[in-house]
């Protein structure tokens, strides 16, 4: 991102203003490992890349709020005292939802300008939304003296998504996005926010993003069918032992109670879970001891889990899966995200990414009639102010 152009073009639209013009930039996420874990109070594995979202922003002394992206053709100016949403699908709704968070906390702000710039490949699952409400949150706090900390603004950011856009996630997207750290993943426990930072040193190795170019239908009914499923686990689970989630359990807890389960699909959910969280300890175990080989496998075995026990994964990202397998040169691949379309993640060795790339596009092609598209991330860090030389 060339940060002078994006300034001249802030320029250009809002004037050359006497208030001092700051940008600031906060990076997607991918998760390598530990999928479906976070609302069932579990383990996860992200990283931060080297994506993200720039924004520049400046106060103004008309006490309105301009927003422009250089990404959409929507903009919009609002009256400092209607911050109400707008219609669904507008992407201004993410900022307003910010904004929303402050004024419920009492932290005052004035009228300013905003331009946001982002280069998180599209519908590719990589945490646009979180980028987009984790720069304005750093921003505002930083031009407006909000005395916020960065856990405040994760936890502010997560319930604007939860109750002003109306997504029930998690708190992962914002947490990566917050706390990366350029080479190293974040292992995260969902439920007490503990974490551990686990450096990658590939080496000779890339994380390749493969985007299925699937639009996920199902991922949002099946997402809420499995949030279902694991609190009827908790409930079975309960008649023995009382828990508030199904991360309590350790794999030998799981197999003490697993008689209990009467239905076969509600037995494979409550195993998936238990397990991931499992390969989430050793992921970090793995990369700390810098065994990206087992890390590798359990990657592998993550997937073959979220197919098999937790059913999210769909043709084509088996497909992708499979092909990403069957290439030398390939140490893992599993999918990443809700599932049922969305991208995979593998981790292959940099000499041979070319017949990566084309043995993948190839034979996915061949199964799915689809082609995807490849991204290589680096681990980045997190939400930061970007200095103007």
């Amino acid at each position: 991102m060339n940060i002078q152009s994006l300034i001249s073009e802030f320029h250009s639209r809002y004037g050359a203003g006497d208030e001092l013009t700051q940008v600031f930039f906060a990076p997607g996420r991918v998760n390598l490992i530990g999928e479906h874990t976070d609302y069932n109070g579990g383990k996860v594995f992200p990283m931060a890349i080297d994506a993200g979202t720039y924004l520049v922003i400046r106060k103004n002394s008309n006490q309105k709020i301009n927003f422009a992206s250089e990404n959409f053709s929507f903009k919009a100016e609002l009256d400092l005292a209607n911050i109400d949403k707008l219609d669904d699908g507008v992407w201004v709704n993410y900022p307003l939802g910010i904004l929303n968070e402050f004024k419920l906390r009492r932290k005052s702000f004035s009228g300013f300008d905003a331009l946001y710039s982002g280069n998180i490949p599209a519908a590719a699952g990589l945490s646009s939304s979180a980028s987009i409400e984790m720069v304005t949150a750093f921003a505002l706090n930083q031009v407006f003296k909000a005395d916020f900390d960065t856990m405040n603004l994760v936890q502010l950011c997560k319930k604007s998504e939860n109750d002003f856009i109306g997504v029930n996630c998690g708190i992962m997207d914002m947490f990566a996005v917050g706390f990366g750290k350029a080479n190293n993943a974040i292992a995260l426990n969902c439920e007490n926010l503990n974490f551990d930072y686990a450096p990658l040193e590939m080496n000779h190795l890339k994380f390749v993003v493969s985007n299925s170019n699937k639009k996920r239908g199902l991922a949002d009914s099946k997402y809420n069918e499995r949030v279902s499923e694991c609190e009827e686990a908790v409930k079975v689970i309960g008649k023995v032992r009382k828990i508030n989630n199904l991360s309590e359990l350790s794999l030998k807890d799981f197999r003490e109670v697993e008689h209990l389960f009467s239905d076969p699909v509600i037995k494979k959910r409550a195993y998936h879970v238990v397990s991931e969280n499992y390969r989430v300890d050793e992921s970090l175990k793995a990369l700390k001891e810098n065994n990206l080989v087992l890390f590798g496998k359990l990657m592998n075995a993550s997937h073959i889990s979220l197919r098999d026990h937790y059913e999210v994964t769909g043709m084509e990202l088996d497909a992708l899966v499979d092909a990403a397998n069957r290439c030398e040169g390939v140490v893992g691949s599993r999918m990443t995200g809700a599932g049922f379309g969305g991208c995979t993640i593998s981790l292959v060795e940099t000499d041979k990414l070319d017949n990566f790339y084309e043995s993948v596009t190839s034979e996915y092609h061949k199964k799915t009639g689809l082609n995807p598209v490849f991204y290589v991330f680096k681990a980045s860090n997190g939400v930061r102010e970007i200095e103007i030389a």
